[in-house]
């Protein structure tokens, strides 16, 4: 008989009696979880992350990491949140300066978990999700033409199509025009796929998300395409660091277009959209896109000889 592991422990300020308060686990990935919770009052959402420590690394060493990757993360937010770049603003952040090693939990961890960052949270849906259910609509209206008999009904199908589009190529210039926000102030994200970017509505209440919800259980889509209007906001800045060089940029929008060739096959065609934007809001774009050339170079010799 398996045993049932017990619910991985929060951080000690998140430890509340009333279990209606207790922060919802959303995603749990290696380096981090990500909670639900609020800030101060209960009617302030706010979005925890936690950076466990690591049992198989020393924990001298493993604290010094978790110290300098949290501390890395909440500068570089609180410098894009000062130069207007659409992210979470930092609402508290711990990255064990107040923990004592000799504290330990009752499964054996330190009380502070490691370190986390309480952040803004964002209304909206993630735009892999987005744009995940505009192409299962765009494939639900291509079976229905081939089940029309009437030229009228096709025509009003296919026009809802064509105007569809240019809807995502407006939401592909907004995530371009995002990123090249970002590159303007000397950061790069470092993990830049649609996974980490969301669509925050318009004067919209959106649905609460459910613990650890995958895309796979999500329903059938209906008769009318996905919203696409909004505010893009990037998120998850673990892996991001300040630099100035076009290469890195490149290799920011490199991982980007891969993202998007992976998991968005019908949506790949329309990749230069998300460049256009990047253009028009980044006036050092004209040289990131040729060393783009070269990172593409480089990743289809390396897909080559494997």
């Amino acid at each position: 008989m398996t045993e049932i592991q017990p619910p991985p422990s929060l951080p000690q300020p998140f430890t509340y009696c009333d279990p209606a308060k207790t922060p919802v686990l959303l995603a749990q990935g290696a380096e981090a979880r990500l909670y639900k919770t609020h800030f101060i009052d209960s009617s302030i959402p706010a979005a925890l992350k936690v950076r466990p420590l690591k049992p198989y690394r020393h924990p001298i060493l493993d604290r010094r990491l978790t110290r300098q990757r949290i501390l890395q993360e909440a500068r570089c937010m609180a410098k894009l949140v000062r130069e207007g770049v659409p992210v979470p603003g930092i609402l508290a952040a711990d990255w064990g300066q107040n923990s004592d090693s000799t504290t330990e939990g009752k499964d054996g961890s330190n009380a502070n978990n490691g370190g986390w960052l309480l952040m803004e949270w964002i209304e909206g849906e993630v735009v892999r999700r987005v744009v995940n259910d505009w192409e299962r609509w765009v494939k639900t209206q291509e079976k229905l033409d081939e089940r029309e008999t009437a030229d009228t009904d096709k025509s009003a199908s296919v026009e809802s199509v064509k105007e569809s589009e240019k809807k995502i190529c407006a939401l592909l210039k907004k995530i371009g025009g995002a990123v090249g926000l970002l590159h303007k102030t000397g950061i790069i994200h470092g993990d830049l796929t649609t996974s980490n970017l969301m669509l925050r509505p318009e004067n919209s209440v959106v649905a609460e998300p459910a613990p650890l919800e995958a895309d796979t259980n999500r329903g059938q889509p209906g008769t009318e395409p996905p919203c696409l209007s909004g505010e893009i906001i990037l998120i998850d800045f673990g892996l991001a660091g300040q630099t100035v060089q076009d290469e890195d940029r490149a290799v920011d929008l490199y991982v980007l277009e891969r993202a998007f060739a992976s998991s968005h096959p019908r949506t790949e065609g329309l990749f230069k959209e998300v460049l256009d934007g990047y253009a028009e809001s980044f006036k050092g774009a004209k040289q990131v896109l040729k060393k783009l050339e070269e990172v593409r170079m480089r990743g289809r010799k390396r897909s080559m000889i494997g």
